[in-house]
């Protein structure tokens, strides 16, 4: 199994106190056949130096001035050569040593793998899980209720995954998980956890953008009718979690 390669692209700027969490949980995996990116935004706060303190060990490293994450993501992507990619930004990790040795072994070859993540705050304690569970079945219309898959822990056959759309500032990543979901023949479902997502990116400082956005990826692959419906039973589901647990998670 171990020629399946791979391809794990890191994007950063400015993160020098979380980077060396999300490196470290990829150079430490057991799988040997990884191919690991680095797209950083010319960074100026030190961030560059950890990197470099481990460059015999990542097989690209960019460090260049960007048009936004999206823009970045891209760039990795276009350098990617392995079969898989996956998007594991700063700060973020991989859940365990064994992660992706668990991918490709129990992800039987499918378009698209995926399984659950942990949330964890800064000081990477565990949180909890994440309110949406991974659904046991998912294609391209899984995510109308909401994105029930944390985008690190989703692996995309290379050849089904398109460039993101650049018009999306903080939620491009649902449109395209949704447009990869839609060329895919197979997913599966790992059973495990296979992600650790530090609580507070860049979609959550921005909350409210963030969800118009999601709304008008929403509308766009599910219709204008259904959306409204879909976003209704989304409404109910979140008030009825809040009152169960307090305060709502990702």
């Amino acid at each position: 199994m171990n020629n399946v390669k791979i391809s794990i692209i890191t994007i950063v700027y400015n993160n020098v106190r979380d980077i060396t969490y999300t490196i470290s949980s990829v150079l430490e995996q057991s799988y040997p056949n990884i191919e690991y990116i680095i797209v950083d935004g010319a960074s100026t706060d030190g961030t560059m130096e950890v990197i470099r303190s481990y460059a015999d060990r990542i097989s690209t490293i960019i460090s260049e001035k960007d048009e936004g994450i999206y823009d970045a993501m891209n760039k990795g992507l276009a350098l990617a050569t392995g079969d898989y990619v996956l998007f594991l930004n700063s700060g973020d990790e991989l859940y365990d040593r064994d992660t992706i040795q668990c991918i490709v072994e129990k992800g039987k070859g499918a378009d698209i793998i995926y399984g659950e993540t942990k949330l964890v705050d800064e000081q990477r304690h565990i949180v909890a899980d994440r309110r949406h569970k991974a659904p046991e079945h998912f294609d391209w219309k899984s995510f109308r209720y909401g994105m029930n898959i944390c985008h690190q822990a989703i692996y995309v056959k290379r050849d089904i995954a398109d460039p993101y759309d650049l018009q999306y500032k903080l939620s491009a990543d649902i449109d395209w998980v949704i447009r990869a979901a839609k060329k895919a023949k197979s997913t599966q479902n790992v059973q495990h956890y296979v992600a650790r997502y530090l609580v507070g990116g860049m979609s959550q400082k921005r909350h409210r953008k963030s969800l118009k956005e999601r709304y008008a990826i929403f509308r766009k692959h599910y219709g204008v009718f259904s959306n409204w419906i879909n976003h209704g039973i989304i409404a109910l589901r979140l008030i009825k979690h809040r009152l169960k647990h307090g305060k709502t998670r990702e």
